[in-house]
């Protein structure tokens, strides 16, 4: 079944090529200007990524991204021009790195098929999450491989025993911005953006009030809330706030509504996106008995941060200093 499914790839990329390559654009980075900040002997780049090796002989040229993670560090980095494709985001890109991607498709509201993303010609497929490759979705990484295709996961994002960070901390996180510059052969950009989020973390004053949180993820429910090695556990112990569920292993989890008013958090972070907005949230809190009669929702102790800025990657930093400045406006109300 694979070899069949590998034999109709190849054929459709077959195809895909033959017709593209009378189609050639003046938009198309050659490969001299995509990588003129990397020094002669950068490639090759070789990277053991959630436990499937990587080996790039040159920058890529013709970047997918799938997921908002993937594309915000691609556009961070500079490299907008070099992106053929963008699919499953999360919500609005921030402000400065909107009009670098005006321009480029948007290939599926969630994971697109492997013949949409086979039409972009891609050299590489960066995916924020390790189960958008599966042979029933846009293909397996063994597939893509095998049709010259490198595909690349958030290593925030690897799930694998090893491979998963436990907890996420910001120096991990720098190091993956790190990594992903030297793959996509930006490895300058790659620390002047490290360097300046060092700076950003440096100013954010941390709260001595000694507060707890619960991260409101979604559910109505159950809740879906950030555990105590993730994105949502990083962001709370760096402003200051104690995670009620820290002592639970994992990037999110599943909580009963009994156990979180058990906990009577001080503050909840609502996580707000289009499907599911905080607004939505403050009304199901609301509408819980238990929740309803805690002071952090009767008194509206809220913070608010938006879905992309939930997962790791560049936006972690500018959402931890808005969410300090959040809580510092919240404790301000305390009395």
């Amino acid at each position: 079944m694979r070899t069949a499914r590998t034999a109709l790839l190849a054929a459709a990329l077959l195809v895909i090529s033959a017709c593209g390559a009378s189609q050639q654009t003046a938009t198309e980075p050659d490969s001299a200007a995509a990588g003129q900040d990397v020094p002669a002997d950068h490639y090759p780049v070789h990277l053991d990524n959630c436990g499937t090796e990587i080996s790039l002989d040159r920058p890529p040229e013709r970047i997918v991204t799938i997921k908002s993670s993937t594309t915000e560090l691609v556009l961070a980095l500079g490299l907008g021009d070099r992106l053929a494709g963008t699919a499953f985001s999360d919500g609005p890109l921030p402000e400065d790195l909107a009009e670098a991607a005006a321009d480029v498709p948007e290939l599926a509201e969630s994971d697109p098929s492997t013949e949409v993303v086979l039409a972009t010609e891609p050299d590489l497929v960066f995916a924020g999450w390790e189960s958008t490759f599966t042979d029933e979705g846009i293909g397996s990484r063994d597939s893509l491989a095998e049709l010259g295709i490198a595909t690349y996961v958030a290593p925030s994002a690897c799930q694998g025993p090893g491979y998963q960070p436990d907890p996420l901390t910001f120096d991990g996180l720098f190091d993956h911005i790190a990594e992903a510059g030297d793959l996509l052969g930006a490895p300058d950009r790659a620390q002047e953006l490290i360097e300046t989020q060092q700076e950003q973390l440096a100013e954010i004053t941390a709260s001595e009030g000694g507060l707890s949180a619960l991260w409101y993820s979604s559910g109505s429910d159950t809740p879906f809330i950030g555990g105590g090695i993730g994105t949502p556990h990083l962001l709370l112990e760096t402003i200051g706030l104690r995670n009620i569920a820290a002592d639970i292993d994992d990037t999110w989890a599943s909580l009963s509504w009994e156990a979180v008013a058990d906990a009577e958090p001080d503050v909840i972070v609502l996580v707000d996106s289009d499907w599911n907005t905080a607004e939505h949230k403050i009304s199901v809190l609301e509408s819980v008995p238990a929740m309803a009669a805690l002071p952090a929702v009767a008194e509206g102790r809220y913070l608010v941060i938006p879905f992309p800025a939930s997962e790791a990657g560049v936006r972690s930093v500018p959402a931890a200093v808005d969410l300090a400045d959040q809580l510092a406006d919240v404790e301000t109300t305390l009395p």
